[in-house]
């Protein structure tokens, strides 16, 4: 099981989950950039099922500094990068991490995986229906480190995003693997028990046929696994 540590951020001392594998390290590290809903059962979950196949991994709550709202407003308008960095740089000064790092987001927190891929010291990054965000043009992604991008077919939301990644990825370069699930929506990968949902997103889950997808999901963490394993990994 993991453990809670704080690690400063830009608005005072940051909750951040921090999951260890078995064993002794160094391992490559992780950093997780959750969806809306925040730090929660599926956000610990994602964090101990990285652990558990050898990456030291860090889920940090972006929320950590006011109400749920004001944090979420502040994530549409301007991206959180300066405390998903100071958790990379948390892990890097880590003797029990290799200092090879990845990100994996979900939904806005698969906008900011792809804001972070260029320039921001990532070996390889993890992008679930998460699209651009406003001030990240597709040019900007040919500088990016190595994308895994996993999508659903059935999310109405980010109709063509799979799509438009793949060819930006393929036109600057990039080692990439995007996949679309037919049978999925958005949110596929995330299992969110129901009290950490507040009532609002819920009633926009339902109606945006957010859920998740066991089938795909089991897909989509394989195929994240074997393209961490290949980026992260000394041997890999």
């Amino acid at each position: 099981m993991g453990s809670m540590v704080t690690v400063p951020g830009t608005r005072g001392e940051m909750p951040v989950y921090l999951a260890r594998p078995e064993g002794e390290g160094p391992w490559p590290g992780v950093v997780i950039v959750h969806d809306a809903s925040g730090m929660g059962t599926d956000l610990r979950g994602q964090a101990e099922w990285l652990a558990g196949a050898g990456y030291l991994t860090a889920a940090p709550d972006l929320y950590y500094w006011g109400r749920r709202a004001a944090c979420m407003f502040r994530f549409l308008r301007e991206a959180p990068l300066g405390d998903v960095d100071a958790v990379r740089d948390h892990l890097a000064g880590r003797t029990d991490c290799s200092g090879r790092i990845g990100v994996i987001g979900f939904c806005m927190g698969g906008g900011f995986a792809l804001m972070l891929a260029p320039g921001h010291g990532y070996s390889v990054a993890s992008v679930n229906y998460g699209a651009l965000l406003p001030g990240v043009a597709d040019p900007a992604l040919e500088q990016a480190c190595p994308i895994v991008g996993s999508y659903g077919g059935r999310d109405y939301l980010l109709r063509g995003a799979a799509e438009r990644l793949r060819r930006t990825l393929t036109a600057g370069g990039v080692d990439h693997d995007v996949k679309e699930y037919p049978d999925a929506g958005h949110g596929f990968l995330n299992d969110h028990a129901k009290d950490d949902v507040p009532v609002p997103m819920r009633i926009i889950a339902g109606l945006t046929g957010t859920r998740f997808h066991d089938v795909s999901a089991r897909d989509a963490r394989e195929r994240i696994l074997t393209f961490f394993a290949r980026h992260l990994r000394q041997d890999g």
